[in-house]
């Protein structure tokens, strides 16, 4: 008899050293497994779990959350956390596959979440993100006349974009000449830190958390969803959310939904600012240039992406990668060399159109995915808190099946 297919994949998800000082994390207390039914269960507590576990225990649920390692150690702790509203997949690029209403629905409903976030955290602890605007950069996706169109697609969409030049880029923002569009609404925030404030504030209302904990398995149930630990430990909630990021759960989640890995730099403190207006830098190119500062004065830039997942492999590029990455960054901001203190790679998740995977799996009922894939992960963690929680309530959102887990069907 063959071996029975893991629930979710275990990987290797990050190497090297990140500049979010890993021994001031204070990971929440860890509870027990839950001794009677709870509504809903969310597997993973990256950031993806920690949004959804929030908003549904605020809502008044009963949330078991329950993740194979401490919170925010994975993925979430080598994210840049740039929450942009923009995609990697350019508006108007994704209008000629889908039509340009269709386009635009997507692009607005994530701009709206990205915005009630941002509203979110500012209560929650102002201190938690940094606005700022974003600066896309000509590159091989979109030259100068074609950042011109697609800025003029967002305006004419209700988003907030507008077009510079090479020479008003290279004025306003003091980096080398380059045609860009500058867009607002967008903020930066310490990935783990927040993570961290968002399920205290889920277990201020109720939610349990429990790690290390691996649910190896789902049963169907006349009360929902029965859940199976690795131990055999068993509970049941009537709905379970698969918020495990980028160790899939192949069992559900489409193909089309595939793994890359990434590769980032931060300078030493004080080193920024180095340009103005503390704007976050990207580029129109396929793999691109990411850039920001954080607080202490970091320059923090990734990119260098290659289509594979494997860690090793991967690993053994860190080095070549930071170097490159480095000089990409120094010939962007017009310097003559950039010096890191921290180098680290990671995997993260595609999409063929740059979008999330959020919404009920077709082979198990009271199953749902939030799948964060593209380049915009914390972004589509707050869209998917929105979609599921109104999906939950049993009502319908119509901009759901715009980010349905299955719409790349041949």
């Amino acid at each position: 008899m063959s071996a029975a297919i893991p629930l979710t994949e275990a990987r290797d998800l990050r190497t090297g050293r990140v500049p979010w000082r890993e021994s001031d994390w204070r990971s929440p207390p860890a509870s027990p497994l839950p001794a009677t039914d709870v509504d809903i269960a969310i597997l993973g507590s990256g950031i993806m779990g920690s949004v959804l576990a929030e908003r549904l225990a605020r809502g008044g649920r009963t949330v078991a959350l329950c993740d194979r390692r401490p919170p925010a150690t994975g993925s979430t702790a080598a994210s840049t956390a740039q929450i942009m509203w923009a995609m990697d997949v350019p508006l108007i690029s994704l209008a000629r596959e889908v039509g340009e209403e269709e386009a635009a629905i997507r692009w607005r409903r994530v701009f709206a979440a990205v915005e009630r976030f941002g509203t979110h955290l500012d209560g929650l602890d102002a201190s938690l993100k940094t606005d700022g605007p974003t600066v896309y950069l000509a590159g091989g996706l979109l030259d100068s006349s074609g950042l011109e169109a697609e800025a003029g697609l967002h305006r004419q969409h209700g988003l907030p974009s507008e077009f510079l030049p090479a020479a008003a880029v290279a004025e306003r923002f003091g980096i080398a000449p380059r045609a860009g569009i500058v867009s607002t609404g967008t903020y930066a925030i310490d990935p783990v830190r927040t993570c961290h404030a968002l399920l205290a504030r889920a277990q201020a209302h109720g939610c349990t958390l429990s790690y290390p904990v691996d649910i190896v398995a789902l049963h169907p149930s006349t009360r929902g969803v029965e859940l199976e630990t690795a131990e055999g430990h068993r509970f049941t909630a009537k709905d379970v959310i698969l918020a495990t990021g980028y160790e899939r759960a192949r069992l559900f989640l489409p193909p089309a939904f595939s793994l890359l890995s990434t590769y980032v730099i931060a300078t030493r403190p004080g080193v920024a600012p180095l340009w103005a207006e503390d704007a976050m830098i990207w580029e129109a190119n396929d793999p691109y240039l990411y850039v920001r500062s954080c607080s202490e004065g970091r320059i923090i830039a990734g990119g260098e992406d290659v289509d594979f997942s494997q860690a090793e492999t991967r690993d053994d590029l860190l080095e070549a990668k930071a170097g490159k990455i480095a000089a990409r960054l120094a010939a962007t901001l017009g310097c003559e060399q950039i010096d890191w203190d921290c180098a680290w790679t990671a995997t993260f998740g595609s999409s063929p159109d740059g979008l999330p995977a959020i919404g009920p799996v077709q082979s198990m009922e009271h199953v749902w995915i939030a799948a964060g894939f593209g380049g915009n992960g914390i972004a589509f963690a707050a869209l998917a808190a929105e979609l599921l929680e109104t999906a939950l309530a049993g009502n319908r959102d119509r901009d759901a099946r715009c980010f349905d887990p299955y719409r790349f069907r041949d």
